[in-house]
This record gives C-alpha cells, sequence and structure tokens, in this order.
C-alpha cells in the first residue's frame, strides 16, 4: 500500500506543478477523495496537496452524479427517486380532472421535469445492481 501511496502522491505533485504552470490553481480545501474498494481491506492513503492533507469521504457529488466508495450509485438512485417523487406529485396535479390538463402538455412536463434527470448520468449508474 506504501507503493501505491507514494505513486498516488507522486502523480498528485505533478498534477500541481503542471498547474501552477498552466495557470491554474487547484484548492487544497475544496479537494477530496474517494477510495474506491468493494471491501475496506486497506485505510485511506495519506496524500497532501501543497502540504494540506487532503481529506476522504464516503460518497461525494461530481457534476451531479453522486458517486460512493463501493460504486453502488445507491445514495444517488435515493436522492433521484426523492427528488423525482415530488415532480410526479405535480404531474399527478396536472393531471388532475380539474386542471384538464390535455395529454401533450403532460408528456412535455414529464419529458422536461421528470425523464430529463434520470436521463442524466444513466450512462454511468446503469450497472448499479437492478434490485436498487
Amino acid at each position: 500500500m506504501q507503493l501505491i501511496e507514494r505513486q498516488l502522491q507522486t502523480a498528485l505533485n505533478n498534477i500541481v506543478e503542471w498547474s501552477n504552470k498552466s495557470g491554474f490553481t487547484i484548492s487544497a480545501q475544496k479537494t477530496t477523495g474517494i477510495h474506491f474498494c468493494k471491501r475496506p481491506l486497506h485505510p485511506d492513503p495519506e496524500l497532501f496537496l501543497r502540504g494540506v492533507p487532503i481529506r476522504f469521504q464516503d460518497n461525494y457529488k461530481f457534476l451531479g452524479i453522486i458517486f460512493d466508495k463501493r460504486l453502488t450509485f445507491l445514495p444517488h438512485i435515493t436522492s433521484l427517486r426523492n427528488r423525482r417523487l415530488r415532480s410526479f406529485n405535480i404531474l399527478r396535479t396536472l393531471s388532475n380532472t380539474s386542471w384538464i390538463a390535455d395529454r401533450s402538455c403532460l408528456l412535455r412536463v414529464y419529458r422536461s421535469i421528470i425523464r430529463s434527470v434520470i436521463d442524466y448520468g444513466s450512462v454511468i449508474y446503469s450497472f448499479a445492481r437492478a434490485s436498487y
């Protein structure tokens, strides 16, 4: 594990050096790590960015997709489900007979509010277990 930790630290130092030459700044306070593994056999590596230790988390949201350390995507799917339940309630209200919303309008609302969010990133989290 120490060899891997040294290699990761070397790669991280190279990235920092490249970013400095390119005019980018990497914030050590905003940098987090996630140790992907199925079984917690090894502890999280100790990595530093300009002398500041990188903190490791069990879950991390990147570009709207929640990654967990076991890559089950269960936190992401749970979050999607909870957010879309509220949207389904809006759709249910609009489809009520007293509103008399036509079918094409309801379909447009479904595609824009519900389906677009579910489809975003589905290529990544489609590998999650079907039971989720």
